[in-house]
């Protein structure tokens, strides 16, 4: 008599087993997606953040003034 090898645990076969990866890969989807979602969301209300920039003075100078002018600090929000 043959020996019943195919058991286990985690053999879900057929339509069970689709049904379970496709579950699992869409919610895999969602979550990602959201994680997109709220991170484009942060990035439209906080286009830049100029806390690294702690002393503009430390910064090297590029040539002459005219140069500098081109690559100077600038302010992400404009202020009134």
């Amino acid at each position: 008599m043959a020996e019943n090898t195919k058991r286990s645990i985690w053999g879900l076969n057929g339509l069970t087993g689709m049904i379970i990866a496709v579950a699992l890969l869409l919610s895999i989807m969602v979550v990602l997606q959201m994680g997109v979602i709220s991170s484009y969301q942060e990035s439209a209300t906080n286009p830049y953040d100029a806390t690294p920039i702690r002393d503009i003075n430390n910064l090297k100078a590029v040539g002459n003034m005219d140069k500098q002018k081109a690559f100077a600090f600038q302010d992400a929000k404009q202020k009134k």
